[in-house]
């Protein structure tokens, strides 16, 4: 999996994780439910996490994954209440606008972080393009000095070579 589809993976579980917790409390308050405790708000964390890794992990749609956590949230309410009860009608309506709204809003967010991850990547890609060097196609090799070849002509001998052998 390329880096730019894991990063976005991984910006959909967090957009979808803190959604649902966040839009689960306002949601759960609005219907009447009032709001968590303590103990309940842990439990609605770990909820909103188990939704945000199964986002980042699957191709499940957005809309299916938001309504398993209100579910899911609904359930943490309800334990950290110590009583069962129904949901009214007016919590179900506030639950379901919820996951429509939030469903609208991490579409959008990640449409906009997808964009915002290919152009920085253009970006990057012209600012560190490093341009071709153009290598000629004959590579001049400079002549021997004179004075070279007077001192090889003064010692008789190059030095050029593998040592002598000497016995």
């Amino acid at each position: 999996m390329p880096t730019d589809r894991i990063l976005l993976a991984r910006l959909r579980g967090g957009f979808v994780g803190a959604t649902s917790g966040a839009v689960g409390i306002a949601a759960h308050a609005l219907g009447g439910g009032g709001l968590p405790g303590q103990g309940t708000a842990v439990l609605l964390v770990a909820a909103a996490v188990v939704a945000g890794t199964i986002a980042a992990s699957t191709r499940i749609p957005v809309v299916v994954i938001l309504a398993a956590g209100q579910v899911l949230g609904h359930g943490t309410f309800t334990l950290g209440s110590g009583h069962a009860h129904a949901p009214s009608p007016a919590m179900i309506a506030a639950h379901v606008a919820a996951v429509g709204v939030a469903a609208l809003l991490v579409s959008g967010a990640e449409r906009g972080c997808r964009l915002a991850v290919s152009a920085v990547g253009r970006l990057v890609r012209n600012v560190l393009t490093v341009p071709a060097w153009q290598v000629p196609a004959t590579v001049p090799v400079p002549e021997r000095p004179d004075r070279l070849r007077a001192v090889v002509a003064l010692v008789g001998r190059s030095v050029r070579g593998p040592p002598a052998v000497t016995v």
